[in-house]
């Protein structure tokens, strides 16, 4: 198995070779024949151990395992506690899932705070075919039916192509020791249930059934390419950037059929998962909008307009009369000006002895109303975005420049007619807006 390892590292984990990785390590044979396998192929890695607390003493014992195999390894070993019960009560995930997202979210602090490259784990084939009868019993995708993924943006899987039976084998006649978690027979859980009730029944059927497995992930994994390319065509031909939001038309997504799969296949990726909803949205009024963790899906006229959403509140940022320059939350050059000169939308000349300092720019807020220049009496800002056929997210981004509670400017739109220049004007100011 060792020849055969360092062969698969050479050929599909390369990059293993030009960095120090960390190693998560349970303590049991799948994660210690890996840290093994890792040591002999002379890699320069580090053990990382998990004490979730869930087994009083057996949690400890198998951190002084960890710890004395990382030893005898002559490789660095970090370990964290976890108050895992904890977790879940406040959460309310499962003990797996809580396992899960405290694991992960340490290794990545571990590969920012010690410059690890990646992390490794030791899921090996039977581990995958559980995760495919997990997710194929739940109802799933294609997605769901590939089950472990070999690698994703931090974390590796070597042993994947690799089976139990070949890891106990290999464990045996290197005589190395490991440690049993008594948990892994409980078949409440349904991995547990799956791993000893119904896959050996599955391997009954045919001999060679967990490679006859391997290779329909192979031809699953390769169809998922085909579909992936496709649908990145199509998103390229759809999806219209500009200023960070992608403009997509609503006729151009009903034409693609079966509509809900490429929904998916387009937005999946951003987050969304509530499908009826992203597809009532299609049909939806302007203004209507579904909502992943990190996008949101605006229906805007004849058009979805995807936006990643922001963190935090709109910032307000301030002018003193003796600056010239601003660069957040854009360029704006400040500059005395003899007389006025060119205009255009991204220009503003005013009197400067109507203004009060600080200025600000800030975006616009419910019940916002200016005086358009040109025009007699105010409007409400919300009006003024309707005349301007502005979507939703375009009132969101605009930046209003004021002086004190007065808008003096509709940046890069409409200037405010009590702030022009006159004939009694003795200061003028430019305003430039820089690309």
């Amino acid at each position: 198995m060792l020849k055969a390892f360092e062969e698969h590292i050479k050929t599909e984990f390369p990059t293993l070779y030009q960095g120090r990785f960390l190693l998560a390590c349970s303590g049991g044979v799948d994660s210690v024949v890996l840290a093994h396998l890792c040591a002999r192929s002379q890699l320069d890695f580090a053990l990382v151990h998990c004490n979730f607390k869930l087994r009083g003493e057996e949690s400890d014992d198998d951190e002084v395992f960890v710890k004395k195999l990382a030893k005898t390894l002559q490789r660095e070993f970090f370990v964290k506690h976890f108050d895992t019960d904890g977790y879940v009560s406040k959460n309310k995930v499962s003990i797996q899932m809580a396992a899960r997202q405290l694991r992960y979210a340490w290794f990545d602090e571990l590969v920012e705070a010690e410059d690890y490259k990646r992390v490794v784990t030791a899921h090996q084939l039977d581990d995958k075919l559980e995760t495919f009868l997990i997710n194929l019993s739940r109802g799933t995708g294609i997605d769901g039916l590939l089950g472990i993924p070999e690698r994703t943006d931090r974390v590796l899987r070597p042993l994947l192509q690799f089976s139990r039976a070949q890891v106990l084998e290999y464990a045996e006649l290197e005589g190395i020791t490991w440690r049993e978690d008594r948990s892994n027979l409980d078949t409440k859980y349904l991995r547990n249930q799956i791993r000893h009730q119904i896959v050996p029944q599955l391997k009954e059927l045919h001999p060679t059934f967990l490679e006859n497995f391997h290779k329909t992930q192979e031809f699953l994994q390769q169809t998922a390419s085909i579909a992936e390319n496709h649908v990145e065509e199509v998103r390229q031909r759809l999806f219209q950037e500009s200023n960070g939001v992608q403009k997509i038309s609503v006729d151009a997504l009903l034409a693609l059929r079966p509509t809900t799969a490429y929904l998916y296949a387009l937005f999946g990726v951003f987050g969304f998962r509530e499908w009826n909803d992203v597809e009532s949205l299609l049909s939806a009024t302007s203004g209507k909008e579904v909502r992943s963790k990190s996008h949101r899906l605006v229906k805007h006229r004849k058009h979805l307009l995807l936006q990643a959403i922001g963190t935090g509140e709109d910032q307000v940022y301030t002018i003193s009369e003796d600056q010239t320059r601003i660069n957040e939350p854009l360029s704006l050059v400040i500059a005395q000006a003899d007389a006025l000169g060119n205009t255009s939308r991204q220009i503003l000349y005013v009197d400067k002895e109507t203004l009060k300092y600080p200025l600000t720019v800030r975006k616009w807020k419910k019940g916002d109303y200016f005086y358009p220049l040109g025009m007699k009496g105010r409007k409400k800002m919300s009006k003024f975005f309707k005349d301007e056929k502005m979507d939703i997210i375009s009132k969101e981004e605009q930046w209003l420049l004021c002086s004190g509670t007065d808008i003096v400017w509709v940046i890069g739109k409409r200037a405010d007619e009590r702030f022009k220049v006159s004939s009694r004007t003795t200061q003028i100011l430019k305003f430039s807006v820089q690309e």
